[in-house]
């Protein structure tokens, strides 16, 4: 049985309706919940990077939809900077897997529906780290991570630096491990909903653009 640390269970869930599923039988109803366990299944990892991905696109849906279950599939994701660019990578990956949404090599679709392909795009002109728009109303909405804001315990940097070079003992890596999840958790449970933390900006309409 896997083992991991308990917040990932309280951290909020995200309720999706996906088409192509209930066509092909997958799901009924098409329905599907990702929890925060699966971003980090997916990145293989947890740590502030794949949280923010995880939290930006959640309240990015929330704003999209409401209390609607967002439309897997029908959602285009634009980032700012550049895929090779820091981050990116990590984060569009944990976007992909929750909104459905590809470049160039997803999912091509059935007799013209379901392609999931041309929806994820890098280096756009968005004033945020990401920008995500319903494909059917043009809905948008810009999100962006400061997560700077919640700093970690002092004691994380030293510990880390130990760990690498193999100079830090087995209870020395445990305590990093600590430090270093329970600010994962503090951005996620603690300032998900914080404004300074997570900016949320609905950009309206796409005609307004």
């Amino acid at each position: 049985m896997m083992k991991y640390p308990d917040f990932f269970d309280s951290v909020p869930k995200i309720r999706l309706r996906d088409p192509l599923a209930a066509f092909l039988g997958a799901v009924e109803d098409g329905v599907i919940e990702y929890g925060y366990l699966d971003a980090v299944k997916l990145a293989g990892h947890s740590c502030p990077t794949v949280a923010s991905a995880y939290w930006m696109t959640r309240q990015a849906l929330r704003a999209l939809y409401g209390a609607d279950d967002p439309e897997r599939g029908a959602i285009r994701v634009e980032f700012r900077e550049g895929r090779l660019a820091g981050v990116t990578g990590v984060i569009a990956n944990v976007v992909s897997m929750l909104t459905g949404a590809t470049h160039d090599s997803g999912f091509k679709g059935l007799a013209g529906r379901f392609d999931r392909r041309d929806l994820l795009y890098f280096d756009a002109d968005v004033p945020l780290e990401i920008r995500f728009t319903r494909t059917d109303t043009g809905d948008k909405v810009d999100v962006a991570a400061n997560l700077q804001a919640v700093a970690g315990d002092p004691d994380t940097a030293p510990l880390l630096r130990r760990c690498l070079s193999k100079e830090a003992g087995a209870e020395e890596a445990r305590r990093f491990a600590a430090l270093w999840q329970d600010r994962v958790s503090r951005i996620l449970l603690d300032h998900g909903d914080n404004p300074e933390v997570f900016v949320v900006r609905r950009a309206g309409l796409a005609a307004d653009s």
